[in-house]
């Protein structure tokens, strides 16, 4: 089998290559480049004329890109497809039939894509590749979305590691086997053992497990006593490593927390969360501990209009599981 990177894996499809590397460091720690090609589809897609897209579209039938649900469901419902749309599984063939790829690995909503790479390499005179489609991963937001980076309900693989840590921690309770399946090499077995635990054991030892693999054991470990002083202590002022940012003038709350925490993405998802009563400013002093809720309307508020330097002690801004402190 040729060493080669599967053509459906996303660093082969972005068009701009300095983007690539964030990909590369991302999966570095589960795929030995030094051991494989690393190709572009550039390389033979920008080159590709006319009449050679013509001659392969020619053999696939119309029915066949036809057959994914969402355009079926599209076309029923009154709604167009473009042209780009139905060719666009057929182009992705064109990858798995320059590099002659023997196996090719994508998600299960790739599937259709994946058989018509298939089936082109077939009419081009090739052995058709086997295909690999893995189950999708729910986001841990558990709205029954696919994780996904545009939505925040994503882990990072590179999230510092309490980044790692405290998401998993986030996620709902019923995520945990479908997680457990997906993110570790526990059989079913060990799982199905494992439902007979306290969620948030279980929870623990797959947040460990996880950053484990990412940053090693010791970080882990590390993590995993961070995560409990924030989280299981009353005081933040306990936690260590928390991060800090300056009580600036001009910078809001909301760009404050997006600046600093990889878990959120957007102004908008802080303000979902104030919305709901997770964002708050807590004060510690020596003797007390106080906490003020804070609104969708004070994520756009600067940070130097909610501290009071007047106030002894420590500040903090907590959103979510997100904790900044304040200074």
């Amino acid at each position: 089998m040729p060493a080669v990177m599967s053509p459906t894996m996303n660093t082969t499809r972005c068009p701009i290559r300095d983007n690539v590397s964030t990909y590369r460091s991302q999966v570095a720690p589960f795929f030995d480049f030094d051991r494989a090609d690393f190709r572009f589809n550039s390389e033979w897609l920008a080159h590709c004329h006319l009449p050679r897209l013509l001659a392969v579209l020619a053999t696939v039938p119309a029915s066949a890109v036809l057959q994914r649900d969402d355009f079926r469901a599209r076309l029923a419902s009154g709604h167009g497809l473009t042209l780009s749309e139905l060719v666009y599984s057929v182009v992705m063939a064109l990858d798995s039939v320059e590099i002659a790829a023997d196996i090719e690995l994508g998600g299960a909503d790739q599937l259709l894509n994946m058989q018509m790479c298939r089936r082109v390499m077939e009419t081009s005179g090739q052995p058709p590749e086997i295909i690999v489609a893995t189950e999708l991963i729910e986001g841990t937001d558990g709205t029954g979305a696919k994780m996904s980076k545009s939505k925040g309900n994503f882990v990072g693989l590179a999230f510092p590691p309490k980044d790692v840590f405290g998401q998993l921690m986030s996620a709902p309770d019923r995520l945990m086997p479908g997680f457990l399946r997906t993110l570790t090499e526990l059989l079913d077995p060990e799982i199905a053992l494992l439902a007979t635990m306290h969620p948030m054991q279980v929870k623990a030892l797959l947040a460990a497990d996880v950053t484990a693999t990412l940053h090693g054991l010791d970080t882990a470990l590390a993590s995993r006593a961070g995560f409990l002083a924030q989280f299981s202590r009353r005081r933040l002022s306990d936690t260590p490593d928390l991060p800090v940012i300056a009580a600036a003038d001009g910078v809001t709350v909301g760009e404050a927390i997006v600046t600093i925490a990889p878990t959120v993405t957007s102004l908008n998802q802080v303000r979902r969360v104030a919305a709901g009563g997770g964002l708050r400013l807590i004060r510690e002093s020596a003797d007390a501990v106080s906490t003020t809720p804070l609104s969708a309307a004070d994520v756009s508020r600067p940070l130097a209009a909610i501290t009071d330097p007047r106030v002894g002690g420590r500040t903090f801004l907590k959103c979510g599981r997100v904790v900044i402190e304040l200074r």
